[in-house]
């Protein structure tokens, strides 16, 4: 599909998606009209940061420099004038699952200075389904490729859709995190905020590409009855926005180079840009999640 096919699509199936065209050629993507849910005033003021696709390892033109840009990013998240209470990676931390890009990974992300949490994406998972990944960054209590945690009265969720990626196209959650998933959702409150960490974006943004989860449709369904869902993911390397009911869908931008906008090119290779240019395109997002107030998303670039 071409890029203008794309946008005209977007309008008439109304996903919520806006595209406004940068002078370099790049989409920033923003929502249409009120896209956010309010946070449930159970809930206490949180506020935590997520980074994504560091491909650490990756010496292409997009970027010869990956681990500088990491470092920029976590010296930004260390200076934040409020400190996030934690830190998750969605996944490509590394670009070809290499122990020594792990080893380089864990090292830059050991500066940050308050609790991380990761998730592998399929750049992270080559040839072994993920089990050098978990060697380095041994995340705790996952069982199915699922994490669950609570904080500040939010209740958390790290799916896992990257392992059968190669083999089907798109991400995939498997029937057996799906009954977790069940199990665990159906026994929370309507009134819980919910916040999912994903790798792929768990609905159709651009399937043609692979950005999409084959078998989401099960979960969306049991997030719908929820007052405040909040899905924050990785892959695309670009900031989307995309709202069904009271679930807001997220996708944070790259720390290490660009991907093009769907549609535009027949695959999604990274771009390639002046670095002044690179640095306003990557970057990470900050969460606030405040009771009783919409939920902040905010972009933060490295220039």
């Amino acid at each position: 599909m071409q890029r203008k096919k794309f946008i005209e699509h977007v309008s008439w199936t109304g996903l919520g998606i806006v595209w406004a065209v940068g002078s370099n050629g790049l989409f920033t993507a923003c929502s249409v009209g009120e896209q956010t849910a309010q946070t449930p005033s159970k809930a206490s003021p949180l506020s935590f940061v997520q980074i994504s696709d560091t491909h650490i390892g990756f010496k292409k033109p997009a970027n010869e420099h990956v681990t500088d840009t990491m470092q920029k990013t976590i010296a930004a998240i260390n200076a934040l004038a409020t400190p996030p209470a934690f830190v998750v990676h969605t996944g490509d931390i590394t670009h070809l699952s290499k122990p020594e890009e792990f080893d380089l990974a864990k090292q830059l992300m050991s500066q940050l200075k308050v609790p991380l949490f990761t998730l592998a994406g399929e750049h992270d998972t080559i040839g072994d389904r993920g089990t050098t990944y978990a060697a380095a960054f041994k995340p705790k209590d996952v069982k199915e490729g699922l994490q669950i945690w609570n904080q500040a009265g939010i209740h958390f969720l790290a799916v896992t859709n990257v392992l059968d990626f190669a083999a089907s196209g798109k991400g995939v959650l498997g029937q057996a995190q799906l009954d977790l998933l069940t199990k665990d959702l159906t026994a929370q409150k309507q009134d819980t905020p919910i916040v999912i960490f994903s790798h792929l974006p768990l609905y159709d943004l651009y399937p043609q590409w692979g950005w999409a989860t084959a078998d989401s449709a099960k979960l969306l369904s049991l997030l719908s009855r929820f007052a405040s869902v909040t899905v924050l993911s990785g892959h695309i390397h670009q900031v989307v926005r995309h709202q069904e009911g009271n679930i807001q869908f997220h996708t944070a931008a790259s720390t290490a180079f660009p991907l093009p906008t769907p549609g535009n090119g027949e695959h999604p290779i990274p771009v390639k840009l002046p670095e002044t240019s690179l640095l306003k395109e990557i970057g990470f997002h900050s969460i606030d999640l405040i009771p009783g107030k919409a939920t902040k998303i905010s972009h933060r670039p490295l220039g």
